[in-house]
């Protein structure tokens, strides 16, 4: 018997980690299907779903879960409501959520009380805004954990979940920036635009938690990197509530020395990493990617609080003008050794070894809570 396998996708950000993951399924023959919504549907975005729909081989589903403004919970129960419609109609043997964004949450959640089977990626994690307590929901309504880490690993035993259903791969993006990207640099700068060859890049996104405080982060962030004298190019923030405020920022840049994109395609985006003299913002690439191809980052703020320990990043908050001013000084343009602590490059080799074991696939769905000594091992039944 052929699994079906539907993956879940919200944002540019998670089709990157998913891709290499329904690519290495859908080559071992298991039917792969998408189902595509959140930021992907917005053109304020760049309309990402394009990127979902050149995949080959596989199904795709659009699904408009929100309007400009809509906040989360409302976004949460839009979304609910379309994928439970969705899977009543085309029942999958396997639904794979990612991370702790809030489309995430409400299909682990429609998955969980429709008794189908679900896997959630990167769970284990820690940050500091309530997209941790997202990505801790999502492994409680996952029924397989595919996590980065032996320290994510050890997170999600201490949250009940038996060792059975935890299996270590890495980070799934980390494959794709292992190899080549399939583009050159000077393609990467015709296709968007880019005039200058020495630069860095930002990303930031608003912290959900600290909406009111965002403007002020955003300015003076903005502040510091146009006072550098040095070129940047800036990746749009994604729709969560404080973006406003950041794009209201990012209006009064300097044109000449910073390059302002929407969205870019995956392999576009890592081979500019690639080439980059330095990484600035608080995107999840800043201490995963960054940190794995050697690239020196600065870690703006709390949204990625905790997440890694790579000597590579530099953590201040976004009204130190004077640290962010010291690391464009002393980092730009310095290389270092690559961090593997979240994968060597072969994560999507490990998913589909543990989807071809039949065990996989086996075992009741009523979850139970497995009691946790703190030492590697669960108790209780």
């Amino acid at each position: 018997m052929t699994r079906s396998l539907l993956f879940v996708t919200g944002t540019r950000a998670d089709f990157g980690k998913l891709e290499p993951l329904a690519t290495a399924a859908r080559d071992a023959g298991f039917p792969v299907s998408f189902f595509v919504t959140g930021m992907h549907m917005l053109h304020r975005y760049g309309l990402t779903k394009n990127e979902v729909h050149r995949m080959a081989g596989v199904a795709v589903h659009e699904f408009l879960n929100q309007r400009p403004g809509d906040a989360q919970d409302i976004i949460l129960a839009k979304t609910v409501t379309g994928f439970s419609d969705y899977v009543t109609e085309h029942r999958p043997d396997l639904v794979v959520v990612h991370g702790d964004r809030v489309e995430a949450l409400a299909t682990a959640l429609v998955a969980a009380t429709n008794y189908i089977r679900s896997a959630h990626v990167e769970g284990g994690e820690v940050s500091g805004t309530i997209d941790e307590v997202f990505r801790h929901c999502n492994t409680k309504l996952a029924s397989q954990h595919f996590v980065s880490s032996e320290g994510a690993a050890e997170r999600v035993r201490a949250l009940g979940e038996p060792d059975g259903s935890i299996h270590v791969i890495g980070s799934p993006e980390l494959d794709f920036h292992a190899g080549p990207s399939g583009v050159t640099l000077d393609e990467v700068r015709a296709r968007y635009d880019i005039p200058f060859t020495d630069y860095g890049i930002v990303v930031f996104h608003p912290v959900t938690s600290e909406a009111a405080s965002m403007a002020a982060q955003a300015q003076a962030l903005c502040g510091a990197l146009a006072a550098s004298g040095r070129s940047f190019v800036l990746i749009a923030p994604n729709n969560d509530p404080g973006s406003e405020a950041i794009f209201a920022a990012i209006e009064g840049l300097p044109r000449d020395r910073f390059r302002i994109i929407p969205s870019m395609r995956f392999a576009h985006f890592s081979e500019l990493m690639k080439n980059a003299a330095a990484m600035i913002g608080n995107s999840s690439a800043g201490v995963r990617e960054a940190p794995f191809l050697g690239l020196a980052s600065l870690d703006i703020g709390s949204r990625q609080s905790n997440r890694s320990d790579a000597g590579s990043v530099t953590v201040c908050d976004a009204t130190d003008g004077a640290a962010i001013a010291a690391f464009l000084a002393g980092e730009w343009g310095r290389r270092h050794a690559p961090h593997m602590a979240f994968g060597v490059g072969r994560a999507a080799e490990r998913f589909v070894a543990v989807l071809r074991d039949p065990a996989f696939w086996e075992g009741t769905l009523q979850k139970k809570f497995r009691d946790y000594d703190g030492r590697g091992a669960a108790s209780g039944a």
